[in-house]
């Protein structure tokens, strides 16, 4: 199969492995109405820690934070890479694609109630219905192409078996056996579980995932969290207006610094040639792309951290000003150190020098000290400002330079 173009919404196409070195291989219409849906699940964890980070309780807000992103995260990422080696968009597929899309409204909606209550029981039902989606395909794909049958059961098994993992925890906490301080060690046990699934399914036989259509599924996901992260900015700013702001110095600055931020992270993500490193060592793939789970926290925790910023600037917030501070330079010194390390394994050399690349992390974590001394505007138009110049740096980069001369360029 070279492409879906002639068979798409098809009453039912025989599922087989697609080719990894198929032409012009890009993100289907259905693939990106699937990602809308996470649009809503991201939009909503990243309001409530906006909310925790404007209270004062980011702390108590973080742990809840970082596990509904990861289920979020991990069943993007399981369907992504299905999709990459067996997409064949005919009915059943974008049927069972509908159904996982479902489950990701109902964990979005269990959202406020994990944060405010510690209710999971949302959250764990959304996240089984996606599951339950992904089992179906994998099953076919099983009963369909005998080559990869192996595989296609194994991980089958395995996601049905951590799926009672996780319906066993939630019954257990809701009817007192589990205790409250279990369900944190239990859940990382069940998340140890969830990650090692692929690696001992893909033991029997690889699947054939297509390197420049998963580096561009990735890269998308990327522009979704930016974009949450301008409507959170955006949504400080209706806060700061609701309150009676003017137009200030520091509200202009803030603004215009985050959104410098953002753009130039953007630019810095894109740098990295991620599809033609995953084509030359696809035997690195998993600690690419599991990686990818803290860039995409970082960029939505940066979202989180501007619109307190913003917000900020049009009345006092219970947190203090270093702590907002913090709450914009902290994801983005992780996400600098991951973009390295996530990509280091893959790129013969990376576009921007690792020493670099961490002392400007190290320098964006330590400008919120003076957030006092300097105010919290000037804070974040500095972290925007070293981001950018990694920015010319990576466009000036010698490496770069190199890789776009045409006899350097890979096939």
């Amino acid at each position: 199969m070279t492409g879906i173009a002639d068979h798409s919404g098809r009453l039912r196409i025989r599922m087989r492995e697609r080719s990894p070195d198929e032409p012009h291989r890009v993100s289907s219409p259905l693939e990106l109405l699937f990602d809308l849906t996470f649009v809503v699940a991201v939009a909503s964890i990243t309001a409530q820690l906006a909310h925790g980070i404007a209270t004062g309780h980011a702390l108590d807000d973080l742990m809840p934070f970082l596990q509904v992103f990861f289920a979020i995260w991990w069943a993007w990422m399981n369907a992504t890479w299905f999709a990459s080696s067996f997409d064949t968009d005919d009915v059943p597929y974008r049927v069972l694609t509908m159904v996982q899309m479902a489950g990701v409204l109902v964990l979005a909606a269990g959202v406020p109630s994990a944060f405010e209550e510690n209710d999971y029981r949302a959250i764990t039902l959304g996240y089984l219905v996606m599951r339950i989606g992904l089992v179906a395909q994998w099953l076919r794909a099983g009963l369909e192409d005998a080559a990869s049958r192996r595989t296609a059961v194994r991980y089958a098994l395995g996601i049905s078996v951590l799926q009672v993992g996780w319906f066993a925890r939630l019954v257990l906490a809701e009817t007192g056996v589990l205790p409250e301080p279990a369900l944190l060690p239990v859940f990382l046990v069940l998340v140890v579980g969830e990650l090692a699934v692929p690696r001992w399914a893909e033991r029997t036989r690889p699947t054939s995932w297509h390197p420049h259509h998963i580096a561009e599924r990735y890269g998308l996901f990327v522009i979704i969290l930016l974009g949450e992260s301008v409507l959170a900015a955006s949504t400080g700013v209706q806060a700061a207006s609701a309150a009676g702001a003017g137009v200030t110095g520091s509200f202009v600055t803030v603004a215009l610094g985050g959104l410098v931020l953002l753009f130039a992270l953007w630019w810095l993500y894109f740098l990295e040639p991620s599809g033609e490193g995953l084509a030359h060592r696809r035997d690195r793939s998993f600690l690419w792309g599991y990686g990818h789970y803290g860039i995409f926290v970082a960029l939505a925790a940066v979202g989180a951290g501007l619109e307190v910023a913003v917000e900020g600037t049009g009345h006092s917030l219970e947190v203090s000003a270093t702590g907002v501070g913090y709450a914009v330079a902290l994801p983005v010194s992780v996400f600098l150190v991951l973009l390295w390390a996530v990509h280091a394994p893959i790129v013969r050399g990376p576009v921007i020098s690792p020493p670099l690349l961490l002392g400007a992390a190290a320098v964006v974590l330590l400008l919120p000290l003076a957030t006092e001394l300097v105010g919290l505007a000037a804070v974040v138009a500095t972290v925007a400002g070293v981001c950018s110049s990694l920015v010319a740096a990576g466009v000036l980069s010698p490496s770069r330079r190199r890789s776009e001369r045409p006899a350097d360029m890979g096939v």
